[in-house]
């Protein structure tokens, strides 16, 4: 039994402060007031529900909204990092009503959010209610009359609550535009596998939701997908021969998957498992088993887990078994995809070297790692199975791909993700590509290079691509670069790929961009143009689509200017945009963090890569100018077109989306430029770079003021703007309207004390 005490802490810096709040106190009212009950955040620091209700109100917040218990279970997530830098472990665990084993869980294995968050838990004290005094009671005064002036209409309720698009794509469809969207039995692409918009990445056939309904798994196939991917360790669907109970519960997640597979079948979609395995285990379960024994972890839970050791017979065994019992009581399972060099310890060559394992330092990484997907292979044989086993040299060093690919058997299934390995140059600045990217038009030498050696070994080959979004922007449910998506599915199709994974975590909404690809899937013979137009006439209806489509080239040839580098898409603020505060100081101690997960903060050498500052900000502003210039063309465009209300309300959110890009975007390059007017305006040496350094930092201010206000009326219609499956919500309305009253005490109160003395010329 674990206790707070036990949690991971890290190098523990001290938590940030935030200036525009009068307090901790009032901080940690607002940031929770729409997301957890009131009574319970009353209890957890100390106070009554009247006291927080007091302080919500003295800050002009509306009545707090009733917090349904299943929006609760879903912003797990959202709700610690929010309170990451307010509240210490004991006052965490209270706040969302868990267990310290259940936490440290979630922090170490399950999602392994200590890692995302930084690998700290920063120095904070409790915080225990106590009556604002004079000087806080007049800071709330000054929030609650910004709130009253920017938000006439209250703050703290939205009209589409979050997780609203959960329901709505939840419910059966009836008399949607459908038939003709399916994709043939003669499609060019199959699989078309993605994840669920809003899947549980993990224990997700334990999940208190259905991350698969029956509406979602309808507009999903009626896009054009006919795979739907989960991940569930092998131990968690089979017995784990040396320890039952880390199996537990196996045979009910069984069951569940077999009844997803016969649900999802009823609409033409099969169902992939992501295989890493063999799971690494705890090190303490090889004081029982040193035999089983690779190599230990030295990254993501360093000294804390090892493999277990593929070369050992047993270990075999227990792969190959386990696959062929899950095989025969899921007899129709679509596939197994795996990756055998991932983040996760799992085959001893699985992070590049095994020389701290006596049996594998003896055997070639291609050795090794092809014959895991071997021993998988022959599970599925044995079951006499249909499952595809679908292999990914995600992780693989490129002189070790043609020596596994060689060896796998000759039933599997080869795939390489396609843009990887594009050099470019934007800016001026030269980078190659990795994966995630929408901005680049694949494939790229390195999957070309691949899928040949595949095809020469007999091997179908498979592209995995993001359709929709990617981490150049993690918190929309698709960047409407539909040309693009187009385009490289045309040029998938000339390469003569067979298949396609369409998306990670995020990117799985059934978007334009999936349609299009899907589209252009159907024969050698159909036209980006003409899948484009398909897609739009049948989403907006045939007046409306010629401006639709030029507004997705428009917006396709802007995102080519995107900034893009690994650093970029893991450590810049782009998903965040203006819910990311500005700091008057700079930030010490603190790392811009991965995907924004616990906050960018100010960090911009992180977030750049090899971009410098003022080109970074530039490119971004690049994209976000054209994305503008195609949304007041389409709109200008598309004045007194007829149209159905159907198509109305779709023409609606597609502007909607596009832009929320354009703000995150022009949101991303305002911060960038406003750190370095920032530490400009400390360092200058004369009045008049002050004085020019002080402009820009107005300018910003007001402009991110308006970016926050803007996003905040599309996100309060529109729940899917900031969510990401594996994330959650990025951010909430209620942290766009804390981005306003940051804006404006900065406005307000420090950016007058560093006005520079204006001699009598002005």
């Amino acid at each position: 039994m674990s206790k707070a005490s036990d949690l991971p802490v890290g190098p523990a810096p001290q938590a940030v402060s935030l200036p525009h709040f009068p307090d901790r106190l009032h901080a940690y009212v607002w940031r929770n007031w729409s997301l957890v009950p009131i009574d319970r955040m009353a209890g957890t620091i100390g106070a009554t529900p009247d006291d927080i209700l007091t302080i919500g109100r003295s800050m002009g917040l509306s009545d707090p909204p009733v917090v349904p218990e299943d929006q609760q279970r879903r912003s797990y997530i959202t709700i610690l990092r929010r309170n990451w830098h307010l509240l210490p472990y004991e006052q965490l665990l209270e706040l969302v009503n868990w267990s310290a084993d259940k936490i440290a869980y979630v922090l170490r294995e399950g999602d392994g959010l200590f890692w995302w968050f930084g690998g700290h838990k920063p120095k904070v004290g409790p915080l225990r209610y106590a009556p604002p005094g004079e000087e806080a009671r007049k800071r709330a005064a000054e929030i609650a009359a910004v709130v009253r002036s920017v938000f006439p209409h209250g703050l703290g309720r939205q009209e589409d609550p979050l997780f609203g698009f959960v329901r709505r794509l939840s419910q059966q469809q009836t008399g949607a535009r459908s038939g003709s969207q399916t994709a043939p039995p003669g499609s060019l692409f199959s699989p078309r596998f993605c994840f669920s918009y809003f899947g549980v990445f993990r224990e997700p056939l334990l999940s208190e939701f259905d991350p698969h309904p029956e509406g979602l798994l309808a507009l999903l196939a009626d896009a054009g997908v006919d795979g739907i991917w989960m991940h569930e360790p092998l131990y968690a669907l089979t017995p784990f021969p040396w320890d039952p109970t880390v199996s537990e519960r196996y045979p009910e997640r069984l069951e569940r998957l077999a009844a997803l597979v016969a649900r999802a079948g009823k609409h033409g979609i099969r169902i992939y498992l992501y295989l890493n395995e063999p799971r690494p285990m705890p090190v303490k379960f090889f004081e029982r088993h040193p035999e089983l024994r690779g190599v230990t972890d030295r990254g993501v839970l360093p000294g804390q887990v090892a493999t277990l050791c593929t070369s050992v017979p047993a270990v075999q065994d227990y792969l190959r078994d386990g696959v062929a019992s899950l095989c025969r009581m899921v007899p129709d399972l679509g596939g197994l995809f795996t990756i055998t060099a991932s983040e996760s310890y799992t085959n001893c060559w699985s992070h590049h070297s095994a020389k701290e394992c006596p049996r594998c330092s003896q055997r070639t990484p291609e050795e090794v790692i092809a014959e895991v997907n071997t021993l998988l292979g022959e599970g599925i044989t044995r079951a006499s199975s249909r499952c595809r086993l679908i292999v990914w040299d995600w992780g693989w060093k490129d002189e070790w791909a043609e020596g596994i690919i060689r060896r796998l058997p000759p039933t599997a299934w080869f795939m390489s993700v396609s843009e990887w390995s594009i050099p470019i140059r934007r800016g001026g600045v030269i980078n190659t590509t990795g994966e995630y990217s929408l901005s680049v038009l694949g494939p790229g030498p390195r999957a070309t290079r691949h899928w040949e050696i595949a095809r020469r070994c007999g091997l179908k080959t498979v592209a995995k691509v993001q359709a929709s979004t990617t981490w150049e922007l993690g918190s929309v449910p698709y960047v409407p670069v539909v040309e693009t998506a187009a385009k490289h599915a045309a040029n998938l199709r000339a390469a003569d790929v067979q298949g396609l994974m369409l998306s990670w975590t995020l990117g799985g909404y059934p978007s334009p961009n999936f349609e299009a690809i899907i589209e252009v899937g159907r024969s050698r013979k159909v036209g980006v143009d003409e899948a484009m137009t398909a897609v739009a006439t049948r989403r907006f209806g045939a007046a409306a689509a010629p401006a639709v489509v030029d507004a997705w080239r428009a917006f396709s040839t802007a995102f080519t200017e995107y900034p893009f580098c690994g650093a970029v898409l893991y450590n810049g603020p782009q998903h965040l945009g203006p819910a990311n505060p500005l700091w008057p100081e700079p930030i010490g101690g603190y790392k811009g963090l991965t995907m924004g997960f616990a906050h960018p903060f100010d960090d911009i050498d992180r977030w750049r890569g090899n971009y410098p500052p003022e080109v970074f900000a530039d490119q971004f502003a690049k994209v976000a100018d054209g994305f503008d210039r195609a949304i007041a063309k389409l709109k200008t465009a598309i004045r007194g077109t007829p149209m159905d209300e159907s198509g109305a309300l779709a023409l609606a959110g597609e502007i909607d989306v596009a832009t929320a890009c354009a703000i995150h975007f022009r949101s991303s390059a305002n911060q960038v430029r406003f750190v370095l007017a920032r530490d400009r305006l400390a360092a200058a040496k004369t009045a008049e770079e002050a004085r020019s350094q002080w402009k820009v930092l107005e300018t910003i201010l007001k402009d991110e003021l308006d970016l926050a206000v803007r996003l905040h009326a599309i996100q309060s219609r529109d729940s899917r703007i900031g969510f990401e499956a594996a994330c959650q919500y990025f951010y909430v309305p209620m942290d766009l309207a804390e981005k306003v009253v940051n804006c404006r005490y900065l406005l307000d109160h420090w950016l007058p004390v560093r006005k520079p003395y204006v001699g009598k010329d002005g």
